[in-house]
């Protein structure tokens, strides 16, 4: 990558701001123009999130298309570049930019048939996205955790006005565990800056200071908690769950897709690169709370028989094994973890994106109600289990190569966690195969005989998610080479 590829990297963060600002101005009334406008906008972030993701040289600089420009300078604590607006990509945060890219337009497209206050909907989802693919690039401190909240606070409007269920319990229930994670990442971030010495955000700056062992023991679990929570972290899960199944299906797909992602990439990016020895000292217990919620959250989607509360856990299980890779501190169980963050990413979207499209037709998700739905939406069907196959881990789609990183790297480290691991794929498979045969095989529900296959921009959208699962899963180089070049260049003490 160029220098001049951090306008890009700009305009991912811009573009997406802009569009919300420019809806504003759109009549509610006129939702061809609202459709035409999120559509342009989804479709070129998509191809500037695969442009860019492609033009990463893993050989290269570990931090690409560095830009900066000053936002606020003479202010008395900092020294005389101030605060910038400083942006850049490494081999983790390029895979993040292409999952955005994806979930983002195969989320728009899927929302384009939402009727109530369609304007403000996606005025609130771009903001959201801003926030996203901002916290990605941002190479300045203060522009991270202010767009880490910006991607996070539209989740509350977003869920209590457009979501089902019991929405309003959800949004409050996720938006009150979240803001005080926050309390924890503030706490973190300003004991970073003050220990560095540097009068400096910049976090290029930052990974070179020296930060004392002590301090970075008692910090790092704040910064992993904090995160985590994001993330899924078992015990400070229980928000998720509920926020899935109550969100529209967009805000499923980007909360579950890319949401969560966050979190983990918080850690890495604050935790890891930031304070290692700290990390070092905590790796064994992010290893038990990763296979913690692995063993839980498998254990919980089998007891589920609404399909959106089965994903839900579904994904705090998968995010689980993100806490084990990472804390296995070795390049492979590491790798692994980041791919787990985009491998888990495409087939939980796919996966609410169906769940969506099936609800707004019958307005239920409850497992023994359905039966036969192989012959009544066999697109739909197909479409799932292929969800399902690259969630239980079958090899030629994403999470094998994910997994397969994560269970080496953790045999090598802690072998009876890896056998554990091993034996949450098993719970994994049961729950999947199991759901496969009530609600897709056997005789038809006659209760379901209206029901029609799912619209062409959601067909359109599965199959974006379905091809970049297969792509993972036959072609993985694209992404091992830039996460594991970056792993083992600017975190210190990882092994190979």
């Amino acid at each position: 990558m160029s220098s001049n590829d951090g306008y890009l990297l700009l305009a991912l963060f811009l573009i997406p701001l802009g569009t919300a600002v420019l809806l504003m101005f759109v009549p509610s009334r006129e939702r061809g123009a609202i459709i035409a406008l999120t559509g342009a906008a989804s479709f070129v972030l998509f191809v500037l999130s695969v442009y860019l993701f492609s033009r990463f040289d893993y050989e290269g600089a570990q931090f690409q298309g560095v830009k900066a420009w000053t936002w606020m300078e003479n202010i008395g604590f900092l020294g005389e570049k101030g605060i910038q607006l400083k942006v850049g990509l490494d081999g983790i945060a390029a895979p993040m930019v292409l999952l955005t890219g994806i979930i983002t337009m195969a989320g728009t497209w899927v929302s384009w048939k939402i009727q109530h206050r369609t304007k403000d909907f996606f005025i609130l989802l771009y903001v959201l996205v801003a926030g996203v693919y901002g916290t990605f690039v941002m190479l300045d401190l203060f522009f991270f955790f202010l767009l880490y909240e910006t991607a996070v606070l539209p989740m509350y409007l977003l869920i209590a006005v457009w979501g089902s269920t019991r929405k309003e319990y959800g949004a409050m229930k996720l938006m009150m565990m979240l803001v005080a994670a926050s309390i924890l990442i503030f706490t973190g971030i300003f004991a970073i800056f003050s220990e560095a010495g540097l009068a400096s955000f910049d976090l290029t700056r930052l990974f070179g200071a020296h930060y004392d062992p002590t301090m970075q023991k008692i910090f790092f679990p704040m910064i992993a908690i904090g995160c985590g929570t994001l993330g899924g972290m078992f015990p400070f899960h229980a928000w998720s769950p509920d926020g899935h199944a109550a969100a529209p299906t967009a805000v499923s797909m980007l909360h579950a897709g890319v949401l969560m992602k966050l979190g983990a990439f918080g850690i890495i990016r604050l935790g890891f690169q930031i304070l290692p020895e700290g990390a070092a000292f905590w790796a064994p217990g992010l290893i038990t709370v990763g296979i913690t919620a692995a063993l839980y959250g498998a254990i919980s989607a089998l007891r589920q028989t609404d399909l959106k509360l089965m994903s839900g856990f579904s994904s705090v299980s998968h995010m689980g094994y993100v806490f084990m890779g990472l804390g296995t501190l070795n390049v492979v169980g590491m790798s692994g973890a980041v791919l787990q963050m985009f491998a888990h990413g495409v087939m939980t979207a796919l996966f609410f994106l169906l769940i969506g499209g099936l609800y707004d037709q019958s307005h239920n998700r409850d497992i023994p109600n359905f039966s036969g739905m192989a012959k009544q939406m066999p697109i739909w069907s197909i479409f799932f289990i292929i969800g399902g196959m690259a969630s239980l881990g079958l090899p030629g789609l994403s999470g094998f190569v994910a997994e397969l990183h994560i269970f080496v790297g953790t045999f090598r480290a802690y072998p009876i966690v890896g056998g554990l691991a091993v034996l949450t794929a098993a719970i994994t498979a049961t729950y999947l195969l199991r759901m496969f045969s009530q609600a897709f095989f056997g005789e038809m529900n006659p209760r379901w005989s209206g029901l029609k296959e799912i619209t062409w921009t959601e067909r359109a959208g599965a199959t974006v998610l379905v091809l970049s699962i297969l792509a993972l899963g036959l072609w993985p180089s694209p992404w091992v080479d830039r996460i594991s070049t970056t792993l083992a260049h600017t975190i210190p003490g990882v092994s190979l």
